[in-house]
């Protein structure tokens, strides 16, 4: 679950509609199939009786121990136990018999970074009109070096506030209405409006509320720095979070440095509120400013200066490939993957109340490299009258916490053109609080995957629903994101909220208490009281979604209009070249 440093730049939805219109034919074919009366999966008995057989508790425990082990000291990407995770599942990998598909014919493709990390001021001083006012670090505000550089020095930069600071020309907005903001340090809202359905899909949080969309775009226009107001109702997590994931050192793909800023950071909505006190101004009138199309950027009247220092080296951690080559001599060269990620934050610089400093990664994201090993020795286990028509590559992607790397290296370099690449199966967390009533998709109504999920479910007697959180934009927070920027459908799954023997609303109650006191804590660890059962429900459907796609006649594919769509296109016609 990311919150690291990915940068991409948004697609232009003028553009993908421009795209669709040229490609009449495949969305006829794929609203005619939506039309189409519900899809009924069930799988073969082997299939059926191998899944639940292979797919157990007992292994997955053993699974999830061992990556969340102290020994791993936290999978920190590029450190003895990221290499220790690599070289445990490469071992799983080989005992199941895939076909190694990394560098050199080994099962690891290297996956080169650069790491900063900041020592920040411990005061925070803004020029105001109000006169001087300081902040204390990690208490008011968090700063990191954007950039690979040594040191960064900022000189009486104006401070400006742009409100959401996006520019969305399929809803006619634009936050800065071209004023200059070259130089300057942006104080910016997190999320994006939910006050109006029509705009930005509402309470769904789009890629243009992301974090990473707003360093990349202040970057895109100039700025010398932004800084984010964090509300945990706009971020969906605590202040504790941001203090976690943006401390110690941060990580980009190395030789990547478009996009990021020389000075990224956050300030506490406390914070923010008393800088804009001091310009005379109220935060709550700027935000209610912000909502309208007419908004313009406010200048604060108020200045920063800062030096920031930064150690810059250079990692490497790894994505584990491993392939499944599938039966039939066409459909072959097309591979459907699973994706989950086995790194976590690591070791913290210093110990919590408890004595403890090690980010174990026990949910996040430990138990979703199990459940793809599960999946993994499922179809290994298939006699060959029952293995998949396609192939399906098993990726265990590295850094993904410092936002996606693994996965973004992936997708630029996949071993495969991305035309053959048929979809994606993201495993990011799974169920710990037993059997569910529902499915929980991320993303659903984007492709017409849903259609299988949806036949499973029904098969497992469970209903689909879509993100029970939509505000908190997790669609784009995990690794399918990165392969649905080349074009990739893919599925994404929650864990469900309506717990069998339980209350209605226990559940969404206990995976709130989770994001308040475990995510991206040392809290978060392996425990013998977890109940197992719903994880086992998904893992066992998404074995059977990834063998009902890789034996489907046609690719999967975006349904039309989405954000994606021109993507697959480019990929599908470069690889007709």
């Amino acid at each position: 679950m990311n919150l690291g440093k990915h940068r991409t730049t948004f697609f232009n939805r003028y553009q993908r509609l421009l795209v669709a219109m040229g490609c009449l034919v495949l969305m006829q074919s794929t609203l005619k199939a939506q039309d189409s009366p519900t899809r009924e999966i069930k799988p073969t008995v082997t299939a059926e009786q191998t899944a639940k057989r292979v797919i157990n508790e007992k292994s997955l425990r053993a699974d999830i121990k061992f990556l969340a082990d102290d020994l791993l000291e936290g999978r920190g990407p590029g450190t003895r136990g990221d290499l220790l995770a690599q070289n445990y599942i490469v071992s799983q990998f080989e005992l199941a018999g895939l076909k190694p598909v990394g560098d050199a014919g080994t099962y690891i493709q290297a996956v080169p970074l650069v790491g900063v990390t900041t020592k920040p001021p411990a005061n925070l001083s803004f020029t105001t009109p109000s006169g001087d006012l300081d902040f204390k670090n990690s208490d008011d505000y968090i700063l990191t070096c954007g950039q690979p550089v040594e040191a960064v020095d900022v000189a009486d930069a104006d401070v400006v506030f742009v409100g959401y600071g996006m520019q969305a020309p399929e809803y006619e907005w634009d936050d800065f209405k071209d004023v200059d903001v070259k130089g300057k340090i942006l104080l910016v809202l997190n999320n994006d409006l939910e006050s109006d359905p029509e705009l930005f899909a509402g309470r769904t949080r789009l890629y243009y509320g992301r974090w990473d969309y707003k360093y990349a775009k202040a970057a895109e226009m100039g700025a010398v720095g932004a800084l984010i107001i964090h509300t945990t109702p706009s971020a969906g997590y605590p202040w504790q979070v941001i203090q976690t994931s943006w401390t110690g050192e941060q990580m980009a793909l190395g030789g990547v440095s478009q996009g990021r800023l020389p000075v990224e950071g956050w300030l506490t909505e406390a914070a923010a509120a008393k800088l804009v006190a001091a310009s005379g101004l109220n935060l709550d009138q700027l935000r209610q400013a912000a909502l309208q199309k007419d908004f313009k950027p406010v200048d604060l009247k108020s200045k920063l200066s800062l030096h920031l220092d930064c150690r810059v080296r250079e990692r490497t951690t790894g994505n584990v490939l491993g392939l499944l080559p599938g039966t039939d001599p066409e459909l072959a060269k097309q591979w459907v993957i699973y994706t989950a990620h086995h790194d976590h934050i690591g070791l913290a610089d210093a110990r919590d109340e408890r004595g403890d400093n090690i980010y174990n990664g026990a949910v996040d994201n430990a138990s979703g490299v199990a459940v793809m090993l599960g999946i993994m020795r499922g179809f290994a286990a298939l006699p060959t009258s029952e293995r998949p028509k396609r192939s399906i590559l098993f990726a265990s992607v590295g850094a993904e916490e410092q936002g996606l790397l693994g996965s973004e290296y992936l997708a630029a370099n996949p071993p495969i053109p991305a035309g053959n690449l048929a979809a994606v199966i993201n495993i990011d967390g799974v169920n710990i609080l037993g059997p569910t009533h529902d499915v929980v998709v991320i993303g659903r109504g984007k492709s017409d995957m849903d259609q299988a999920v949806d036949a499973l479910a029904k098969w497992q007697n469970r209903v689909v629903v879509g993100d029970q959180f939509p505000d908190r934009g997790y669609y784009y927070r995990s690794d399918q994101f990165s392969l649905a920027k080349i074009g990739v459908p893919g599925v994404y799954l929650g864990s469900g909220t309506h717990v069998v023997g339980k209350p209605q609303e226990w559940g969404p109650q206990q995976l709130r208490e989770w994001t308040e006191n475990v995510y991206h804590q040392t809290s978060d660890e392996y425990r013998e009281d977890w109940n197992l059962g719903g994880a086992l429900q998904e893992a066992q459907l998404m074995f059977h979604l990834g063998l009902e796609t890789a034996n489907q006649p046609n690719l999967p594919a975006w349904n039309p209009g989405d954000e994606f769509e021109a993507a697959r296109m480019k990929a599908l016609n470069s690889k007709n070249r």
